[in-house]
């Protein structure tokens, strides 16, 4: 019985948090608990992060990055069993970069959120950083890992038409007043709708069909973007939204937030369950040395970098079919 103990705590990682009060941390959080690992340390300029406590109660907490960088470097020279083994990023989306170097920095392998970085040039300069370590950059794209996604892709792979699908991706999330005045509503901090929201559609879209072969936009304003991208074997509509008069009605009347959907040829591809365990998966696949990386996800950041500095945004051709109720041509 000892000895069995003493071999789970062998295997233990060690993890370091950054934006520990943010949306999505708490599913990092879980992710390092229930694959048998630790957090050790976390960050946060916010201090609202008493979520903390229903998973790792004794990691240490900083509100100041220069604090925490002076404590995970005194843990490397403390040695191998205190060192940081992992950095987890889910701070804002233009300090990715910043932090994934930090975790290189300090010899750790790092986990980053969506979208790992805002430029496509940034993804070179961390593949350089990344030999120079001899660590890993990470990249949570969970819809690869969802069920009926994997099951769609299996499917198109094994397809033997010439044509392409007719794909329709929709995706209206609500946000309030406070969307717009935080960072998310920032441009050269978020991305824009198209990179802060629609980044795993992307990245989802162009694994299962292909390359990108045009890239075309049909509306782009600070709340809600649509376009048409022509992928290997598909053709692909999409809209997003952060406006509640977007939602369908009857998720407006049952008072959603929420409406995703995909449909290939008509037919609806149902993803809509299945979200909560998947940073799990992600962890545990990333463990096993089967984690996506820089390569897998630099299609998806030259679409969306592509959607924000199109020029040509014209209502012209084949658009999403919602584009009729929201604009005229």
């Amino acid at each position: 019985m000892g000895r069995k103990r003493i071999e789970a705590k062998e295997t233990e990682r060690n993890f370091v948090l950054i934006g520990a009060a943010g949306y999505v941390a708490p599913r990092h959080m879980k992710a390092i608990k229930d694959t048998g690992n630790r957090l050790i340390a976390a960050l946060d300029k916010h201090d609202a992060v008493g979520v903390i406590d229903n998973y790792f109660p004794d990691a240490d907490f900083f509100v100041e990055f220069e604090r925490l960088d002076r404590h995970v470097e005194k843990l490397r020279r403390l040695g191998h069993e205190r060192k940081v083994d992992y950095v987890s990023i889910a701070s804002p989306n233009y300090l990715h970069d910043a932090h994934i170097r930090f975790a290189l920095r300090v010899g750790a392998h790092a986990i980053c959120e969506k979208p790992l970085v805002l430029n496509p040039w940034n993804v070179d300069a961390l593949a350089d950083i990344e030999r120079e370590s001899g660590r890993k950059v990470n990249a949570v794209l969970q819809l690869r890992h969802h069920p009926a996604i994997v099951a769609l892709k299996q499917r198109v792979n094994k397809t033997t038409s010439v044509s392409k699908a007719d794909v329709d991706l929709t995706y209206v999330t609500s946000r309030g007043k406070w969307y717009m005045v935080s960072w998310k509503g920032d441009v050269p901090k978020s991305g824009g709708i198209a990179t802060n929201i629609g980044i795993h559609f992307f990245d989802m879209l162009q694994w299962v069909f292909g390359p990108v072969q045009s890239n075309r936009v049909h509306l782009l304003e600070p709340k809600k973007a649509s376009g048409f991208l022509e992928l290997r074997d598909a053709r692909v509509r999409w809209f997003l939204s952060l406006d509640r008069e977007d939602l369908p009605e009857p998720v407006r009347t049952a008072a959603g937030n929420t409406y995703r959907s995909v449909s290939v040829n008509g037919e609806e591809i149902e993803f809509s369950d299945g979200f909560g365990d998947l940073h799990t998966v992600s962890y545990r696949e990333i463990l096993r040395g089967n984690g996506f990386g820089l390569s897998d996800v630099k299609p998806a950041i030259e679409i969306v970098y592509d959607i924000r500095n199109a020029t040509n945004v014209v209502l012209k051709g084949d658009y999403h079919p919602l584009l009729k109720s929201v604009t005229r041509e």
